[in-house]
């Protein structure tokens, strides 16, 4: 395959730059940015294309975040890659806090709490589903019984409030990077385009004096 590494990493290691890239997140975010800005397409449609990326980052949509993200960003005409770009908005250093905004927002819409004494804690619950699903599964061809009480826990008390309450902020986070994307991606297009057409009137400039030099030498 042309896009696939020759020296394949260990799965510790793979794991380790995902969680912490080699150049440090600082680096990985400037490197996203610079990549998001050269796009070629309109200011408005690249940052729509942010918009979307980041919002899906406030979705319990685990895993599935670029498929969420591309889908959003076809329904508002946006740059589908920089709002699949944008989902790195969500990593380990910020999936805490957007975790902890959208569920303590929607538990209190929906008058709900998050009853941690009682069950599980927050990563427990999300193990409790995946086995309930991966037993029920099972129980499909076998004699088991199937258990749906993890998964129930995890829609009411995770999933749900998640959703519901991942919105709101998910739209003023999303709001804020479209608004400061706008006029820093224009900008950015305009200084390119000085810079490219500086290039070519210099290359004109030169052809044209090896074209006079050439006339003149004859």
């Amino acid at each position: 395959m042309v896009f696939r590494r020759r020296d394949r990493r260990p799965m510790l290691r793979a794991t380790a730059d995902f969680l912490y890239p080699r150049g440090g997140w600082t680096r990985a975010f400037h490197y996203i940015k610079h990549r998001v800005r050269r796009l070629p397409d309109s200011p408005e449609r690249i940052a729509r294309g942010i918009w979307a990326g980041v919002f899906t980052t406030f979705t319990p949509f685990y895993t599935m975040h670029f498929l969420v993200a591309f889908l959003i960003a076809r329904l508002m005409q946006a740059n589908i890659l920089a709002a699949l770009m944008a989902t790195f908005f969500g990593n380990p250093l910020t999936y805490v806090p957007i975790g902890f905004v959208s569920l303590k927002t929607g538990h209190f819409i929906l008058g709900t709490k998050f009853e941690e004494h009682h069950a599980r804690s927050f990563g427990g619950k999300f193990l409790d589903a995946g086995d309930d699903l991966k037993n029920n599964f099972i129980a499909m061809f076998t004699d088991k019984t199937a258990d749906w009480h993890g998964l129930s826990v995890f829609y009411h008390e995770i999933f749900l409030p998640y959703l519901v309450g991942g919105i709101l902020p998910g739209m003023i986070t999303a709001t804020i990077f479209y608004y400061l994307s706008v006029p820093l991606i224009r900008a950015y297009q305009k200084r390119r385009k000085k810079i490219i057409k500086k290039k070519f009137d210099a290359i004109r400039k030169k052809a044209e004096t090896e074209a006079d030099e050439t006339a003149k030498a004859e």
